[in-house]
């Protein structure tokens, strides 16, 4: 085999570099998902090549077109709302923070009055059945067994930095809700 000059070498080991870039680059792109996508209105998804800096979140419950829409970091809850066609005329907007920032991979629930009218606000107030999670008070959540005063005001204050809650499982972030609190949440609230 000949001798290879050290101009060779050097062409050689910069292509070998070079490729090692790309490859590189292909891969963490794959991994941090450099396609992004949104939901239409439809159903289908679109793909965007450009969404450094943007979020990606989940809106559901009473807006006219649920899904997962892209916005602009830095982007408000009432943004994502408005993406998702704004409220339905039964929403109840009140019970979602609009002015909390986005993070990416949030859900937005905006929770929908009840069918039952007031009288069921009424009685969940009064204790007589599962708290509301989306519109619940500091107070009502205090009634619950196993949470007091400032556990429920973290709660509340958790609620209202992520845009609403879909579940009475992403309490768990919460610190001091054990797996016993955990119980007592699920039996005394629902989404």
């Amino acid at each position: 085999m000949p001798d290879l000059s050290r101009l060779q070498i050097a062409v050689y080991g910069a292509i070998a570099v070079a490729l090692l870039l790309i490859g590189t680059r292909s891969i963490r792109g794959e991994e941090s998902g450099a396609a992004p996508f949104h939901a239409s209105h439809e159903g289908t998804f679109q793909i965007s090549g450009s969404g450094s800096g943007d979020v990606v979140v989940h809106v559901a419950g009473a807006v006219r077109r649920p899904g997962v829409y892209r916005l602009p970091a830095g982007a408000r809850v009432t943004d994502a709302v408005e993406r998702a066609g704004g409220t339905t005329s039964r929403a109840l907007p009140d019970a979602v923070n609009l002015a909390a920032r986005l993070a990416d991979g949030q859900q937005v629930v905006v929770p929908e009055a009840s069918p039952r009218g007031p009288a069921a606000a009424a009685s969940a107030a009064s204790g007589e059945g599962p708290i509301g999670l989306g519109t619940a008070t500091v107070e009502q959540l205090d009634t619950i067994e196993g949470i007091g005063p400032v556990t429920a005001q973290e709660i509340v204050d958790f609620r209202d930095q992520h845009g609403g809650l879909a579940s009475v499982e992403q309490l768990d972030q919460i610190s001091g809700i054990g797996p016993a609190t955990m119980e007592a949440l699920r039996s005394g609230l629902q989404p």
